[in-house]
């Protein structure tokens, strides 16, 4: 992969965490600047962990899978992609407040945004594998831009308005779409 399209992915994959973000610093009042910087942190930790974990599953069965590197990344930033899609429209339609369930920090509840906004970066990291991408590189980039986003959207979400979690997910969707497209054609006819 490229250096624009590494870029590209780790802003599509740090689109969830900058959602999450955002609806923390709508939702938690009381969040102090060492809470947002863990926050950040937390994010851009298990961003850059799950494509690590999924680069390992992805050499374990590369023998197997490398015919089908181009459809396999395809098909995973597509579903991916199109998930975020999705479920940013059908958070935009209920339009209910989630600050009522949470109005206080908690690590808990950080450990489980943290692990739910980076499944997504353990399917990319399959795809790494198959497109023997520089993963130091491309971990590392995810981690960073997820930690600057997270950050941001906490900055943002206490000053703004859910509607930015919604199109940041839309964003995010269709960044991963657009990338599983290049790579397909440039595999395909390249």
């Amino acid at each position: 992969m490229d250096l624009i399209t590494i870029l590209l992915l780790s802003f599509g994959v740090a689109m969830d965490a900058f959602a999450i973000s955002v609806t923390d610093g709508l939702c938690y009042k009381d969040l102090k600047r060492k809470q947002a910087l863990i926050t950040a942190l937390t994010f851009g930790f298990f961003q850059s962990l799950m494509p690590i974990i999924g680069y390992k599953i992805g050499n374990t069965f590369f023998d197997t899978i490398s015919y089908l590197d181009h459809w396999i990344a395809l098909f995973l930033l597509g579903a991916i992609g199109l998930n975020m899609i999705i479920d940013s429209i059908r958070e935009y339609r209920q339009a209910d407040d989630s600050c009522e369930s949470i109005n206080t920090f908690s690590y808990k509840i950080l450990f489980v945004q943290g692990i739910a906004t980076s499944i997504d970066a353990l399917a990319i990291g399959i795809s790494f594998a198959c497109l023997h991408t520089n993963l130091i590189f491309a971990v590392s980039t995810i981690g960073i831009i997820t930690f600057i986003c997270s950050l941001f959207g906490i900055l943002l979400g206490k000053k703004f308005d859910s509607v930015l979690k919604e199109k940041a997910e839309l964003f995010g969707g269709f960044i991963l779409i657009i990338i599983g497209g290049k790579i397909f054609i440039e595999h395909m006819f390249f």
